[in-house]
């Protein structure tokens, strides 16, 4: 079964805005599959459920920004303040993995209750005690927290492997989402620094054609590997939290 469109973000401590429960943070190319002599162009995208704001090319905000293809790599490049931030040519035929690592960002907690429902949310059970133990605050206290995301775009053939860029933590996808059989799922392997992450939530968020977002919870084995449902044509993000 053939994935048309396929995309991997990985956020860590990521804040809970107000009116929200949390965002999520993504590369969203605009088109999954793209022929040598086109673009691969992709908006960084800030929100929740696939929908969100688009943010520019913006240097500052990033560690990292690259892209690799077979046996070449580079940094994504593009003008500053440009729109999509990611507008390349192709490395070559084949797919192309892109990653992504922003700058820290902090933000201000007032509400002890928005930030253990996010916690809740993404299966930190034990941040009420571990909170409490380091002597913090229960408002007013500040939040640290850095973004990773990857993107898979299949270029011609879209034959390749994804493999591990360097972000401090990463999706790897075990399965190529435009060439392999899927019918038993696609398969994705969790890292933390140089050590797999097992037992651990992963969020799969499923677009439709149509725009419907349908949410699942999954969890990492010892291995850190999880096989997540997937159907051809849809988008797929896929998020865990550290």
């Amino acid at each position: 079964m053939r994935i048309l469109a396929i995309a991997f973000a990985l956020t860590a401590a990521l804040p809970v805005p107000s009116q929200v429960l949390a965002h999520e943070f993504w590369i969203e190319p605009l088109s999954y599959q793209a022929q040598l002599d086109d673009m691969i162009s992709g908006e960084l995208t800030n929100g929740q459920e696939f929908a969100g704001s688009q943010l520019a090319y913006l240097p500052q905000r990033f560690e990292r920004f690259t892209v690799a293809a077979g046996m070449r790599q580079g940094d994504v490049e593009n003008r500053l303040g440009a729109r999509p931030a990611l507008d390349i040519a192709p490395l070559s035929e084949g797919l192309h993995v892109i990653s992504y690592q922003s700058t820290l960002s902090t933000l201000t907690y007032t509400e002890w209750a928005k930030f253990l429902g996010f916690s809740e949310h993404k299966d930190f059970a034990d941040i009420e005690a571990i909170h409490d133990a380091r002597g913090l605050p229960r408002e007013g206290f500040v939040e640290g927290y850095w973004r990773f995301s990857k993107t898979l775009v299949g270029v011609g053939n879209s034959i390749g492997r994804d493999f591990q860029t360097g972000l401090d933590i990463e999706f790897v996808a075990l399965d190529n989402p435009y060439t392999d059989d899927l019918s038993n799922g696609l398969r994705v392997q969790l890292y933390y620094l140089d050590d797999v992450r097992g037992d651990a939530q992963v969020e799969l968020f499923e677009k439709e054609p149509d725009g419907t977002v349908e949410i699942t919870l999954h969890r990492t084995d010892a291995d850190g590997i999880a096989s997540l449902p997937v159907k051809a044509g849809f988008s797929y993000l896929v998020d865990a939290v550290v």
